[in-house]
């Protein structure tokens, strides 16, 4: 048979289109094409296929080769193409059954040797192969990536040859093996910080009801410890979440770390990131940030050194919990579901209102650097709070105790959020911060007096209509964590006193 249909997965976003390779011999002079818009990388899949095969011992076809890659609009980039485009060789050759390989699909990059490479983003592919009930070959070294999905119809291979032995009935590949479950392990711990209970109770009540934080404060005061401690009071995440964020690491690096599957992310970019490197995009298609961070938290250190630009960016993925991305070659959807805890200082010199150290900064450049986080950026974050220095006795304390210097650990922490967390996906599927205002209006109802108290709040404050609407969310989440049933005036005010602090700069 001189042509043979083989199935494989492109790779846009998290998205896996499949991919038909269509491979014709014919007579004519030896030549050797690939069509269906292929970037450079995929033309030159036909020195390695071609030498993979010779060094397999198998027979190169002396013929006119042709590759379609189908559909031909789509574009097609990396080496994961060179096991179809060998096997649909092999089967228009003769060399393979062709109706052996109807219901399989194959992932993988050939070495020179035969050698089959590991390839990123297997795990949307698989996840699509599934749903169609095929079974997929890939490269061993992506079988721990694979084990992640349970019941995953996958058949890891490290040569050519094990392929065709599997194909020809002589030793069958054997099914990936299912991944087990790791304990999971955090490096930090809440107990570690001394001091700074307004921050810590800030952050439990933002871990809480997934709501966004900034942290505002002298240099040295802890923010960045406060932030770097995060993740670790975030509840473990259930099983679909923890695959939708191991298909996006798995298109961003082929260094996938298993062990820690099903912790939130936490991503702490430097402040010189460009938008790109935030949102993504670029030529080629490249996970940013906020993706990185879906499920888990963004940390922006030193929030307005960031380029204001750059900055504009997170307002829409902040609203919607994705990102669209528009380029001449593709368009893309991208989940960023991400939660934004940000530090920043009070001024340049960073001792604004510091009873210890006078500040040096003239108004011009406070004003001037506290313009650089919009106001339309600074309403979308739920929760503003002071970092203050330590005291005296908290300094005394930090310098003698040989113990961690927090009341609470992480382990307490996190079963009060996970308990909060449960009681609002038992209610409404979703953490308060993401309830949208039909939601807010059913969950969120305040008493006539608490209404009236939040509007003369409103007034006093000059809050916005947004911002009115994120404090009814954060009452609720304080209501979550007393496992109260309606917002009491106590977790109004609360809330209303965590909105607070930006407005007096």
């Amino acid at each position: 048979m001189s042509l043979a249909v083989v199935l494989t997965r492109a790779n846009i976003g998290i998205q896996a289109p499949l991919v038909r390779v269509e491979a014709h011999l014919s007579n004519g002079l030896p030549c050797f094409s690939i069509v269906g818009l292929p970037e450079a990388a995929v033309k030159e899949s036909k020195e390695r296929v071609r030498s993979a095969i010779l060094n397999s011992q198998l027979d190169f076809p002396d013929k006119r080769i042709t590759i379609n890659l189908a559909p031909a609009d789509l574009p097609k980039s990396g080496g994961r193409y060179d096991l179809a485009i060998a096997m649909g060789i092999l089967a228009a050759s003769g060399q393979l059954p062709a109706g052996s390989l109807a219901d399989y699909e194959f992932l993988g990059e050939l070495a020179l040797s035969g050698e089959i490479r590991q390839v990123a983003a297997v795990l949307p592919a698989i996840m699509a192969t599934r749903k169609l009930g095929h079974r997929v070959v890939i490269p061993h070294d992506n079988s721990k990536e694979a084990g992640l999905i349970r019941q995953a119809p996958c058949l890891p291979a490290s040569h050519l040859l094990q392929v065709i032995a599997h194909f020809s009935g002589d030793k069958p590949l054997a099914n990936v093996q299912q991944c087990g479950s790791p304990q999971p392990c955090w490096d930090h711990d809440m107990a570690d910080v001394v001091g700074q209970f307004a921050a810590r109770r800030a952050l439990t009540v933002a871990a809480a009801g997934g709501h966004n934080l900034l942290m505002q404060g002298p240099p040295g005061t802890g923010k960045t410890m406060l932030a770097s401690r995060v993740s670790s009071i975030l509840p473990v995440l259930d099983e679909q979440s923890a695959l939708e964020v191991a298909s996006i690491r798995s298109i961003a690096t082929l260094d996938f770390d298993t062990d820690t599957w099903r912790l939130p992310p936490f991503r702490a970019p430097h402040h010189t990131a460009s938008a790109v490197a935030l949102v993504g995009g670029g030529s080629t298609l490249k996970v940013g940030e906020i993706s990185l961070a879906h499920h888990g938290v963004l940390f922006l250190d030193e929030l307005p050194e960031f380029s204001p630009k750059v900055l504009e960016v997170l307002r829409e993925p902040l609203e919607s919990g994705h990102i669209s991305i528009a380029r001449a070659s593709y368009q893309v959807r991208l989940p960023a579901a991400f939660q934004l805890i940000a530090a920043m200082n009070p001024c340049p010199c960073g001792y604004l209102g510091d009873p210890e150290r006078q500040c040096r900064c003239s108004p011009d450049r406070i004003r001037q650097y506290q313009s650089r986080v919009s106001g339309p950026l600074l309403d979308r974050i739920d929760l503003h709070v002071q970092v203050p220095r330590l005291s005296d006795r908290d300094r005394k304390k930090l310098l003698t105790s040989k113990q961690r210097g927090g009341c609470e650990t992480s382990q307490l922490l996190r079963e009060q959020v996970t308990q909060a967390r449960n009681r609002q996906m038992h209610r409404a599927g979703k953490v308060n911060a993401r309830l949208v205002q039909k939601e807010i209006q059913q969950y969120c109802q305040l008493r006539q007096e608490d209404e009236h108290y939040l509007e003369q709040a409103m007034r006093k404050t000059g809050f916005s209509t947004r911002a009115f609407f994120r404090i009814l969310k954060m009452a609720r989440t304080i209501a979550d964590l007393d496992a109260a049933e309606h917002i009491s005036r106590a977790h109004l005010m609360e809330a209303v006193s965590l909105r607070l602090p930006h407005q007096e700069h």
